[in-house]
């Protein structure tokens, strides 16, 4: 297994590229101020509020909200997964993209990777051994380059083929248990899971073995068995056969998601290579993210009967949210009693095509979905059309579909689509996504403000160099309150590197414990300040009034406290407050 790409290496690739270059490659970028617009990529719009500064090393949309380094633009826009963005990117700049050694310290999973691997290969080489399995998978219609593609294998009857294999000590076992190749009974029996069973390798982005799935191969009962949640492996997150379909296309517009291991797999064979299937799970928002980052279109296949239009429903529900512009839903249902596994071998892959070129966009679903709740013919009808509408259409983000989904309900309730988005407006409707407020340096707490704690990070995140030269006031690094350890250690890495870019200075500290999520957030906000602004004073004001303010704090608590007696110690530590909170003032007059 490859290593892992060093951070610094990350780091540099992002200081060096050329943000607005490698944007306005992709889309047409135009000049304003120290900064660059274009119409957004991610969402239709006739007025720019797509933002690029290269100073910053940042790109933000004013309008959906999307925002992100030179590497987060490169996911979104061209549908890559992390490491291939930065791959992308090292190929940008003409460079190689290190490895760690194999010597470097590994991750907790790594062995877990390992083992998942491991059995991969002897569930292939069983597969290979085995008549009766391989006469199984001729009888599905899969042959030989199929069955390799996927790497598909077969786990042997028995109660012990894995646990003899890999598992012969306590240590081997309980890497084994987590796994969830193996499981352990009340007795603290332990024994293998899956058992003469079909088996089909689930594989991550980068291509690792995380699970499995298992079919057996009559009419035992589960049909199929899944791997359960591990630390390497996530039913909610992973999408079956996801890698094989990005191997199989270089461009991936299309995603058709199906419920079967089986259905993927079949179709892949009949040359239907978009093919991915949910883990035995409903669809969920983490599978639509990746889905929408591979393709700009999806089509839901499932089977006609209840259970398949139930779960359609769900995806339906799930997928509203996701409605940016650009991006389609559509949804094919199969003739009762039918899969795409069983309608491709049956019509062929022309007539499979053609049945999902006539799939049904999301919006009629909806509708004729709402309708048949309904009866249109009365206004009782129509008003109930409205009401069953509103909860859903209020979950699409705002934007062009949205308002054209807004006028074809307007036009089956009877109603114009301004006098129905206002009465839906008016029942509770989502209101737009409104801009963060404008952080000032100068502000104290106040409600509804952002306190001195963001402002002091927003000014950091901002103008980093700022950094070397403030003074940190006496007393800050023993303060304890929300955010403040996240403000010292930015404090710290903006004074190492003084000419860090924001951006990277935001993603550096991502995953800290107190709030780093939220500092690519800040850096999409307008601070009212410019090159000609004192950024060390007023970066100084701030923290010298998170100081201020605590002592002030701890000084109102002593004078609640003096009506029913100080301690000696208190009375000492009141009337240093009280100079130290004269002092300030006074100087101030």
């Amino acid at each position: 297994m490859p290593g892992r790409i060093p951070q610094d290496f990350i780091n540099d690739l992002i200081d060096r590229s050329d943000i607005v270059e490698i944007i306005s490659s992709r889309i047409q970028l135009k000049k304003a101020g120290r900064e660059y617009k274009a119409c957004c990529p991610f969402h239709g719009e006739k007025t720019a509020s797509f933002t690029v500064s290269p100073e910053k090393g940042f790109y933000h949309c004013f309008g959906c909200g999307a925002h992100g380094t030179v590497i987060g633009f490169l996911m979104e826009h061209d549908r890559l997964e992390f490491i291939e963005a930065v791959e992308e990117l090292a190929s940008l700049n003409g460079v190689d993209v290190p490895r760690e050694a194999g010597n470097a310290p590994s991750s907790p999973t790594s062995p877990l990777y390992d083992l998942i691997e491991q059995a991969t290969s002897v569930y292939r080489e069983r597969l290979r051994e085995n008549p009766a399995a391989i006469g199984y998978l001729k009888s599905r219609g899969l042959d030989g380059d199929t069955t390799a593609r996927f790497q598909i294998g077969y786990a042997p009857a028995g109660w012990d083929f894995l646990l003899k294999r890999f598992g012969s000590n306590d240590e081997s076992r309980d890497r084994l248990l987590k796994t969830g190749l193996v499981l352990r009974n009340e007795e603290g029996r332990v024994y293998d899971r899956f058992r003469d069973r079909i088996i089909f390798p689930i594989r991550d982005s980068r291509g690792r073995t995380v699970g499995f799935g298992g079919r057996v191969m009559d009419q035992t009962e589960p049909k199929y068995l899944n791997s359960p949640e591990t630390p390497v492996f996530h039913k909610g997150r992973e999408l079956y056969g996801l890698f094989e379909a990005r191997r199989a296309n270089r461009k991936l517009d299309r995603l058709i998601v199906v419920e079967g291991y089986m259905d993927v797999v079949a179709l892949a064979r009949h040359g239907i290579t978009n093919a991915v299937a949910t883990l035995g799970t409903a669809t969920t928002p983490d599978h639509l993210q990746r889905l929408f980052r591979a393709g700009n279109e999806i089509i839901f296949c499932f089977d006609g009967d209840r259970a398949g239009r139930e779960a359609a429903w769900r995806a339906l529900q799930v997928t509203l949210p996701e409605l940016r512009e650009g991006r389609q839903v559509r949804f094919l249902f199969l003739a009762d009693g039918q899969d795409p596994d069983s309608m491709v071998n049956e019509v062929g892959p022309e007539a499979f095509a053609k049945l999902v070129e006539q799939s049904d966009p999301l919006s009629e679903y909806l509708l004729e979905h709402l309708k048949a709740e309904t009866d249109l013919g009365s206004m009782d009808g129509q008003a109930r059309l409205a009401e069953l509408a509103r909860p859903l259409v209020n979950r699409i983000p705002e934007g062009v579909y949205r308002e054209l989904l807004l006028e074809r309900l307007a036009t089956e309730v009877g109603l114009s689509a301004e006098r129905l988005t206002r009465l839906l407006s008016d029942a509770g409707a989502a209101k737009p996504r409104s801009a963060e407020p404008v952080v000032r340096s100068s502000q104290r707490v106040t409600h509804g403000r952002p306190g001195p704690v963001r402002q002091a990070v927003t000014l950091v995140l901002h103008q980093p160099s700022t950094a070397s030269l403030v003074r940190v006031p006496e007393g800050f690094d023993e303060l304890d309150k929300p955010g403040l350890q996240l403000l010292r250690d930015l404090l710290a890495a903006a004074e190492d590197t003084p000419d860090i870019k924001p951006a990277r200075l935001a993603e550096s500290l991502a995953d800290h414990p107190d709030g780093g999520g939220h500092l690519t957030k800040l850096l999409t906000l307008e601070l009212p300040l410019d090159e000609e602004s004192d950024w060390e004073a007023q970066l100084q004001d701030t923290l010298d009034g998170i100081v201020r303010d605590d002592l002030e704090r701890r000084f109102a608590e002593l004078a609640d406290k003096a009506n029913h007696g100080l301690t000696d110690a208190e009375k000492a530590e009141f009337r240093e407050l009280q100079e130290q909170i004269a002092g300030p003032r006074s100087q101030a007059g």
